[in-house]
């Protein structure tokens, strides 16, 4: 089918990928396994990152060596540049379609420091910034009259080879959620916008029950290659009890975090990594770790931050503005994905990635704060236009008969699985396991014990099989497949982890902990898991 481009995923970078086909002249359509509104974009609170005015000393050249600084040596210094330079552009396009963003007495974008940021560059809608960005994408696109369809879950890309070897996309299968039909949908080109793979962790993420790296998977399984799956970051702030996130933009305002004792030791506005480590270390001695924003007063909590007092009320019982916030680390964002170039391009002709899902190197070994908005628009724009312009020249005609009955087939052996073990059960131990080996500190045996046990969940899969037979809203089936997938992502962030003998950034070894100039490369993981470096 010529000229339509299929988007897989309806967060931020999905939003903003189809709109930009849209408007390229492209068909679109978009697929959501879920509903566009809850997607993790809605988590990112503290803001999107541009230098809009130099006024007090920041510039677009602060902004890119703030980001390589955080990256520790990993990220791509050219991609890096193209994302900041692009940055006030990405903000005033979102002000162009509608955003909210929080104003200034005279009428300018707010702005607030975040971590690592040389100043305030960080442009917000109070504490709701991912939120409303979201919305506004949203209300777009149904202006656009592009089509969503909502509940589809992705079951895999559809792909072969031409006629000189090179492999392409042609289309994905989807598994119904609403009939449990399968579904075959051909397409000229196909973006990845599915987000990152943090509910490894399961109850240590700040993600939603979604984030299980369907994308990732799929497009690994297609054949295509993915890089730096061991970086993770862990937020400083999550909830102590629930892992619900407090957003940096608490301390971006002036918050403290104390220890028992009421001492504060650390600098809040370090980069994440250096954050969480030090509160790792603390949480090692015993102590108990809080955020505290007392201080700021009732006013402006209610003003500025009103998200994050709702949440604190809600999941710890407490008022911010007269108690202190018991938090701790969580698993929050995936540096690593689907690997991509400069056009947001991968290793497969047709195939694009934008967003959490997909490694456009600008991230490197630590994400810095209010850089995931700006990274999900900078390149989901770039992804839509160029997955639009591949679209308008592929042109294939083929009958699909054949590829629904193959995964009707697949479906149908999975529900003959047994049932000998509860695979819920090993997707807690699962998160269990790697929030303890391949947490904010790792070591080369705990990885080792860590891979082992997913190797002999992934071999037991057979034995996992689903009590719920029926056809309709079969959940129960859709979780199955989601913890397949957690499962093969597991196995490539443990396998680049032993092999990265170093510390950098979110990735720690205590067996080695210092950087070693022979691991400044990103680490390669191919379908047949073999493990390379590339600079």
């Amino acid at each position: 089918m010529k000229n339509r481009v299929i988007v897989v995923g309806a967060g931020g970078a999905g939003l903003v990928a189809a709109l930009n086909a849209h408007e390229s002249g492209a068909e679109v359509v978009v697929i959501t396994k879920e509903y566009p509104a809850r997607s993790q974009t809605c988590m990112a609170q503290g803001g999107i990152n541009a230098v809009l005015s130099g006024d007090e000393g920041d510039s677009v050249e602060m902004h890119v060596q703030n980001t390589l600084k955080s990256a520790n040596g990993l990220a791509n210094e050219g991609a890096v540049r193209y994302m900041c330079e692009e940055a006030p552009k990405a903000v005033a396009w979102l002000d162009s379609i509608g955003v909210p963003f929080s104003r200034t007495p005279n009428s300018k974008i707010a702005q607030r420091k975040l971590g690592g940021a040389y100043g305030a560059r960080s442009c917000y809608a109070q504490d709701y910034t991912g939120l409303k960005i979201l919305h506004t994408l949203y209300d777009r696109v149904l202006a656009a009259q592009i089509e969503i369809l909502n509940e589809r879950y992705l079951f895999e890309l559809l792909s072969e080879f031409d006629e000189s070897g090179k492999k392409y996309i042609y289309g994905v299968s989807l598994l119904n959620k609403r009939s449990g039909e399968i579904e075959i949908h051909e397409a000229s080109s196909v973006i990845i916008a599915t987000g990152g793979y943090s509910r490894v962790y399961n109850n240590y993420s700040t993600n939603s029950l979604s984030s299980t790296g369907d994308g990732v998977a799929a497009a690994l399984r297609a054949g295509a290659r993915v890089s730096d799956m061991e970086f993770v970051q862990f937020h400083p702030t999550a909830l102590k009890n629930s892992s619900i996130l407090i957003s940096e933009s608490a301390r971006g305002a002036g918050g403290h975090l104390l220890n028992s004792r009421g001492e504060r030791f650390v600098n809040e506005l370090l980069p994440r990594d250096e954050v969480s480590k030090a509160i790792h270390d603390e949480i090692a001695k015993g102590e108990d770790i809080y955020l505290d924003i007392r201080h700021l007063g009732a006013g402006f909590i209610e003003k500025e931050l009103p998200q994050e007092a709702k949440l604190a009320k809600l999941y710890e019982n407490i008022d911010p503005a007269q108690d202190l916030i018991p938090i701790k680390p969580a698993a929050h964002y995936t540096m690593g994905g689907i690997e991509v170039d400069s056009n947001s391009s991968t290793s497969i002709g047709g195939l694009f990635a934008a967003g959490e899902c997909a490694n456009h190197r600008v991230h490197g070994a630590n994400r810095l704060g209010g850089n995931s908005l700006l990274e999900l628009v900078v390149f989901g724009r770039q992804a839509g236009v160029n997955a639009a312009k591949y679209a308008k020249n592929f042109s294939k005609d083929r009958t699909l008969f054949k590829e629904k009955e193959f995964f009707e087939d697949e479906i149908a052996e999975i529900k003959r699985f047994t049932n000998e073990i509860n695979f819920y059960e090993k997707q807690a131990y699962l998160g269990e396991l790697f929030y303890k080996n391949v947490g904010i500190k790792r070591e080369k045996e705990a990885l080792q014990d860590a891979l082992k046990a997913v190797e002999e969940m992934r071999d037991n899969l057979p034995k996992m099989g689903v009590n719920d037979k029926a056809k309709e809203y079969n959940t129960n089936l859709i979780e199955f497949l989601e913890f397949k997938n957690m499962l093969m992502l597991a196995e490539a962030v443990l396998l680049s982890a032993i092999n990265r003998q170093e510390s950098r950034g979110a990735h720690f070894r205590i067996d080695f902990p210092e950087a070693d100039e022979t691991y400044r490369a990103h680490t390669i993981l191919d379908a047949d898991k073999r493990v390379s470096y590339e600079n």
